[in-house]
């Protein structure tokens, strides 16, 4: 048979297991998150539950042997995959194969009172435990970068913005400050999830916990007596401290808090996160240029491009996170009876996915903070390229002052449209159109200077810079213990 390695192009060639590495999500591919959440972790977890049951329910002897045998590179996670089809999850092939690699006496300790979503649903929060310090350790450092950028560029004018159109100006600082905000409050979420082990047996009511553990055959050896039957609600509360998670308030088979909760979360990093990539590629367009990426991509056909490409993969998750977790959040409406047919089976996916993908926004996000190019001096050009026009609310302002509002509003608004029919400066069609009775409410000796400084844009950021100040006084909250 042609192996993977050696097939010729446009030849079907055995598979090896890796179905998926990543070729059509480049924002995960590499990232710390996608290696933490790969079948192998998975499988591992999975694992890990079985061996934690079994020494939480004894003897030490068959939990040694099968904590021993609970290693996944002893098993075939395609094998596993293929002949999870039969019984619907993975979970039935493997306490086979796991009972069979403890060996024969030890084997009968493997999955004792348990059911197969106590096992996946375990397995799932250990790999989002074991995953999450990943991203928010990217968090950090997207967080951190942000606040240089919002310190060095504290007083830096730019034109604010909205419906697409010049609005007033604003500080690059407190986008900035804005920005590690947005990364704070996703770091402060994934921090608070509570995500505990799972334990219900067959309908979530711990039946299968309460009989005494002895093997059939008596143990390794005659004469060995069964292990005494421990409280369900103590070995609900041994299994989790054996995998370091929360203890459950009650099995969750059909109670989805903390799957959905998990996503939400996930979900709102990335697309806190895309707001930042989409303020990025706008900035990062040709004709504005206000930012650029430290290390752009190359396009294949257009040797001049420049391409955001951090900003664009961190965008193609925010694109693909809300839907994802939509069908958490369904799946829990749909969660009936004591286990739902299908509905969790749903969850399985998009629950990894999300870990992947804001596993890769988070990376993303702290690689384009740190190199951020800020260009100030195409800022300012962009700031006059209304001729002034970008700071006609002070100037109504200002002349509301001596003339009432509507008044103000008249003149300024005809000078608006004559500097804009004419391509002249505000000041100018101000100091045309405005009488000499109106102008000398604006100062002792009105002149062309004092208009030139009421329409200079870097005069009217407003508090940009005490909000930026007040927005790096914020500290991201302690891990929850």
């Amino acid at each position: 048979m042609t192996s993977p390695d050696t097939a010729s192009p446009g030849t079907t060639s055995p598979d090896t297991g890796h179905l998926d590495e990543g070729l059509l999500s480049p924002v995960r591919a590499g990232t710390a998150a996608e290696a933490a959440t790969g079948d192998r972790p998975l499988l591992q977890a999975m694992l890990d539950a079985e061996a934690a049951l079994t020494r939480a329910q004894g003897p030490r002897w068959a939990a040694d042997a099968v904590t021993a045998a609970a290693r996944a590179d002893r098993f075939d996670v395609r094998d596993l995959a293929l002949r999870a089809r039969s019984g619907g999850n993975p979970v039935i092939p493997l306490v086979a194969d796991l009972t069979a690699a403890a060996g024969e006496e030890a084997g009968e300790y493997v999955h004792r009172g348990a059911t197969s979503q106590d096992i996946v649903d375990t397995a799932m929060m250990l790999v989002a435990t074991r995953t999450l310090p990943l991203i928010t350790a990217d968090l950090t450092r997207t967080a951190q970068a942000l606040a240089t950028l919002a310190r060095e560029h504290r007083d830096t004018p730019m034109p604010g913005r909205t419906l697409t159109q010049h609005a007033v100006p604003t500080t690059f600082g407190l986008k900035a400050a804005g920005w590690r905000s947005l990364a704070l409050d996703a770091q402060d979420r994934l921090r608070a999830l509570h995500l505990p082990a799972q334990l219900g047996g067959a309908a979530g009511t711990l039946a299968g916990f309460g009989a005494p553990t002895g093997p059939r055959g008596g143990g390794p050896g005659p004469g060995v007596q069964p292990t005494p039957a421990v409280s369900p609600l103590t070995l609900l509360t041994t299994y989790a401290e054996e995998l370091a998670l929360p203890v459950p308030h009650l099995p969750w088979h059909t109670l989805r808090t903390p799957t959905t909760d998990l996503g939400s979360a996930l979900a709102f990093t990335c697309v806190a996160l895309g707001k930042f990539a989409t303020d990025i590629r706008i900035l990062a367009r040709t004709e504005i240029a206000e930012v650029t990426e430290a290390a752009p991509g190359a396009s294949s056909a257009m040797p001049h491009k420049s391409n955001p490409v951090h900003a664009t993969l961190i965008a193609s998750a925010a694109q693909q996170a809300p839907a994802l977790a939509a069908t958490l959040l369904a799946s829990l409406a749909a969660a009936e009876d004591e286990r739902p047919a299908g509905a969790w089976h749903a969850e399985w996916q998009p629950l990894r996915e999300l870990l992947r993908l804001a596993g890769g926004a988070a990376a993303h996000a702290a690689d384009l903070a740190e190199g951020l190019r800020v260009h100030p001096a195409r800022m300012r050009e962009n700031l006059a390229l209304t001729d002034g026009l970008i700071v006609s609310e002070r100037v109504a302002a200002a002349l509301a002052l001596t003339l009432g509002r509507a008044r103000a509003k008249q003149l300024v608004t005809a000078a608006s449209r004559r500097a804009a029919a004419e391509r002249i400066l505000l000041a100018e069609a101000l100091a045309g159109t405005l009488p000499a009775a109106d102008l000398s409410g604006l100062a002792d000796h009105p002149s062309p200077s004092d208009l030139a400084e009421l329409t200079d844009p870097t005069r009217y950021t407003g508090s940009a810079a005490a909000l930026v100040d007040r927005a790096l006084e914020r500290a991201p909250e302690a891990p929850r213990a």
